[in-house]
């Protein structure tokens, strides 16, 4: 089978199972188990609305700041890439539905045009090079450094931004650097002239998740749990990148199909 046609597959393999309700006090006891400090959440909001019923985004919110000093979840805006504008207070997240509503919680975004993250707490990213997304000074570099708690709550599949890093990283045939102008607004005054150096892969690939899933879970580094149908992963930033180094060393298209 050829790769596009092996990678079409692997997506339509996925199916959309809707889960039922379930006791806030299930997903309460999970988030019990872990006492990071901080935690970077992918959230499929659809998922949480049908397990947990009414005023699920403030519930999961509200939960997740008991349970963490800092919640980090993306605030992506691809369309830096035609536009070349990006407002860190006022640019609406394109990628999902939780960081629109997470806009209005967050105390923190950063400078990152295209892979900005938002935060509600105290964790920041001075010091960082904003406009070097998966550079060795970048924001996701930072979250490497200090292993931040990755948690995907209602994804069908495991959904970490910090696979772009890893590869990135590791500098497969398949993933390169890409560069894009345009202007950073920081506020109501300041503003800058920016080059964001982001990724790019150079073919039709896409990330095998089944694949990647199961080689995490056999190496132990990644927590899957399921509620009522509601899929739950957990995986620390830095153990996916020691985990998954040695076999794009050997294989340097482990990661995609």
């Amino acid at each position: 089978m050829a790769r596009e046609g092996y990678s079409l597959a692997l997506g339509h393999g996925i199916r959309d199972h809707t889960p039922s309700r379930l006791p806030f006090e299930e997903f309460q006891a999970v988030l019990d188990d872990y006492d990071d400090p901080t935690v970077f959440v992918q959230v499929g909001l659809s998922h949480v609305n049908a397990a947990f019923g009414e005023r699920s985004y403030e519930r999961l919110y509200g939960e997740l700041m008991r349970q963490f000093d800092s919640v980090l979840t993306p605030g992506f805006t691809p369309s830096f890439r035609e536009s070349g504008v990006y407002h860190r207070q006022y640019s609406r997240p394109q990628v999902g539905t939780f960081p629109i509503l997470f806009m209005n919680d967050a105390d923190y975004r950063t400078a990152d045009a295209l892979h900005s993250i938002q935060v509600s707490g105290p964790y920041r990213f001075d010091g960082c090079d904003h406009q070097d997304t998966f550079g060795p000074e970048g924001c996701w570099d930072q979250l490497d450094r200090d292993n931040v708690l990755f948690a995907n709550i209602g994804t069908n599949r495991l959904v970490v931004t910090q696979e772009h890093y890893v590869s990135f990283r590791a500098d497969p045939p398949y993933h390169e650097a890409e560069t894009h102008s345009g202007i950073v607004y920081h506020d109501g005054e300041r503003h800058e002239e920016i080059e964001q150096r982001n990724d790019t892969f150079t073919s039709l690939y896409s990330w095998n998740r089944p694949k990647l899933e199961n080689y995490l879970d056999r190496r132990g580094v990644l927590d899957r749990r399921d509620r009522n149908g509601l899929k739950l992963s957990f995986v620390r930033a830095r153990d996916l990148r020691e985990a998954l180094e040695p076999k794009i060393e050997e294989d340097p298209y482990f990661m995609v199909a």
